[in-house]
């Protein structure tokens, strides 16, 4: 029986890798190939000092005109002369100094030759600098979007049932995609892909993890998990309603991805203490802190892209009148996602089936086996150490196999003796550093000073990345670290490489069309709605999309490629719909859906890592069982306060 099952895995371990090594090499020789078909598509990008905005297209005085026109003549293919002509119209900024790229996609009739001639209507004779390139599609928008379903279904498959590591479905993923575009004729080159990946969040996520890793050094993750033990009293459910309002309040104004650094430690140090499984603890914090990153205009990336949009503060959508509206929305949507989530967590359970001993030698066995495979035998050296850490694993194991022979269980959901145990704890978890523990908090206190000046103070150039990168450089510099290894080996790289296949994928899939194809078919079912339902049917399509999408695909290129979409359709003289509310009703979809899936937010990704890295990793099916339920209560809640407020109250209408 035992040799079945083993033979069993082996084949099914070999067809996974042969099936998946079959896929690597057939995108990797597709990306090479010569175009071998008729052009079907002309994809043209113009680059000049345009009008970025979409309102002023009609009454614009200077403009450029594009035509684009191809014959192709009778013959053993058609029976007539065919010609096509199509007129690109966009309008001028009088003041010719920003350059905006405008992309657009004609059908052409065949790979027969194109004329593209360019007119300008100036009202003098200053010169217009332009830009202007030209690809050749193969295929239809509807067949990129197709494929692009297909790869991104793919990249859930791989990740939901755990085939392959995260990061390598990311990259698997974001292979395929590229392999697409060049299968369609718009093979992007080596640099262009690179500048997909955006280094700002990677940037921060290193400097926040080299200053975390050094933090954690001084034992302060440790006091602090005593300190929140003696404030609980021994009670479970009071401290992890605590935990999660401050991470709730502290992703209101500083970066999720930050705020989940700062917690992740803490929790996972706190439920070692108390004997919890730190899993469930994580979860739910990582679920508040992406609530409360919707509260303000700097607290989630898509209210960033939506306050900083020129058009949308032309119509009021500014930094005050945002976060005030949202903010007011978030607290109705925390105040009921504190009771559902006791609903959901009612049969779970928190604490450890085994003693606390138990969990701390098992989770030390996990360690020191992670320690020895990391180890590569390069020198006899080396090869010894390994050799002497997995010798401890076995002795640790065969401790562990004699403890739970005599183990009986007990578990009181209240510890009774927690003033002795207070004691206890705070003997032997101190801080053990102190002059170390100065320069953290100094350090650390400078740059969440400098996330806040560069959120509210436009004057400072500084991005968040290059003030995390400043930070840990300072730290590093005052810390006086010898073993710069030690320090490195904490920095979770396979979080930092999934992000950066994640920004490739997501890019190549919004250039397969699939985000624009999303938003466009957003507009069309509104457009198809009955006049006096239209607004209501408009913000409940527009926050269910933004949330479902947003938990399957990043959420910034989303919100950045949805703008457009929803002012263009407010000014639509058939539609007849004001701004504010779709937009409001973007952002609260797009905030929220990040709790659906795991890869639906930053902040779920780096806790996930960091846990893991701690022994205490968490599948994507974990999260989901409470994130999605999450998810579609919260942004029921958010649609029921966009309903009564512009539907109701005629607010922002």
């Amino acid at each position: 029986m035992n040799l079945n099952l083993l033979l069993n895995r082996y084949c099914l371990r070999t067809t996974k890798i042969i099936t998946i090594f079959i896929i690597v090499v057939f995108c990797s020789v597709t990306m090479n190939l010569t175009d071998f078909r008729d052009n079907s598509l002309l994809k043209l990008q113009v680059g000049g000092p345009f009008l970025g905005g979409m309102e002023a297209v009609q009454e614009a005085q200077e403009y450029i005109l594009i035509q684009v026109e191809q014959t192709e003549e009778a013959g053993s293919r058609r029976r007539r002369t065919q010609q096509v002509l199509y007129n690109w119209t966009i309008p001028l900024h009088s003041q010719r100094s920003d350059q905006i790229l405008r992309t657009r996609t004609f059908e052409m009739v065949s790979s027969a030759p194109i004329l593209i001639s360019v007119q300008a209507f100036l009202l003098d004779s200053q010169v217009v600098p332009l830009s202007m390139t030209h690809q050749s599609l193969f295929v239809t928008v509807e067949t990129q979007v197709l494929m692009a379903g297909l790869i991104l279904a793919g990249v859930y498959v791989l990740i939901i049932f755990e085939i392959v590591h995260r990061t390598l479905a990311a990259m698997l993923g974001s292979l395929a995609a590229l392999a697409a575009l060049a299968f369609i004729g718009d093979r992007p080159s080596l640099m262009t892909v690179v500048e997909w990946i955006d280094y700002e969040t990677l940037a921060l996520l290193f400097g926040m993890m080299i200053l975390v890793a050094i933090f954690s050094e001084t034992g302060f993750f440790d006091y602090c998990a005593v300190k929140a033990y003696q404030l609980s009293r021994g009670r479970v459910w009071p401290m992890i309603i605590i935990l999660c309002l401050i991470a709730a309040v502290l992703s209101a104004f500083l970066d999720n991805v930050t705020t989940m650094m700062l917690f992740t430690p803490v929790t996972i140090r706190l439920c070692e203490v108390l004997n919890l499984d730190p899993r469930h603890v994580l979860i739910a914090e990582v679920i508040f802190t992406n609530i409360g990153g919707a509260a303000t205009a700097v607290g989630d990336p898509p209210n960033v892209i939506i306050v900083s949009n020129q058009d949308l503060r032309k119509k009021g959508i500014d930094f005050a009148s945002f976060t005030g509206y949202m903010f007011l929305g978030i607290c109705l949507v925390l105040l009921t996602s504190f009771p559902f989530l006791r609903m959901l967590y009612w049969n779970k359970k928190l604490y450890n089936k085994e003693s606390s001993e138990i969990v701390e030698l098992k989770h030390e066995i996990l360690v020191w086996r992670q320690t020895a495979h990391r180890i590569n035998p390069a020198s006899r050296e080396e090869t010894a150490v390994k050799c002497l850490l997995m010798q401890k694993v076995l002795n640790l194991e065969s401790l562990l196999h004699k403890k739970l022979k005599t183990f009986q269980r007990q578990i009181s959901q209240e510890d009774k003796n927690w003033e002795h145990n207070i004691q206890e704890l705070q003997k032997k978890h101190r801080i053990t550093d102190k002059i170390l523990l100065v320069k953290c908090l100094t350090v650390l206190g400078v740059v969440i000073f400098m996330f806040f000046l560069n959120s509210f103070v436009p004057a400072i150039h500084l991005d968040l990345g290059w003030i995390a990168i400043l930070g840990a450089l300072w730290l590093l510099v005052l810390a006086d670290i010898q073993d710069f290894e030690i320090i490195l080996h904490r920095v979770e790289w396979a979080t930092l490489l999934f992000f950066a296949a994640l920004f490739v994928l997501m890019e190549a899939l919004a250039q397969l069309q699939l985000i624009d194809y999303i938003g466009e078919q957003t507009a069309v079912l509104i457009k198809a709605v009955p006049e006096d339902e239209r607004l209501a049917i408009a913000i409940i399509l527009v926050m269910w999309v933004s949330a479902l999408a947003s938990s399957l695909i990043d959420n910034i290129p989303f919100t950045a490629a949805m703008i457009p979409v929803l002012i263009n359709l407010s000014q639509d003289a058939d539609v007849n719909l004001p701004v504010k509310p779709l937009i409001f009703a973007l952002a609260m979809g797009a905030c929220l859906g990040g709790n659906g899936t795991l890869i639906g937010a930053s902040a779920n990704v780096v806790c996930a890592g960091i846990a893991e890295q701690h022994g205490y990793g968490f599948s994507f099916m974990e999260f989901f069982r409470l994130g999605f339920p999450m998810m579609l209560m919260t942004c029921t809640i958010g649609m029921c306060y966009l309903l009564a407020t512009h539907i109701g109250l005629g607010w922002n209408t």
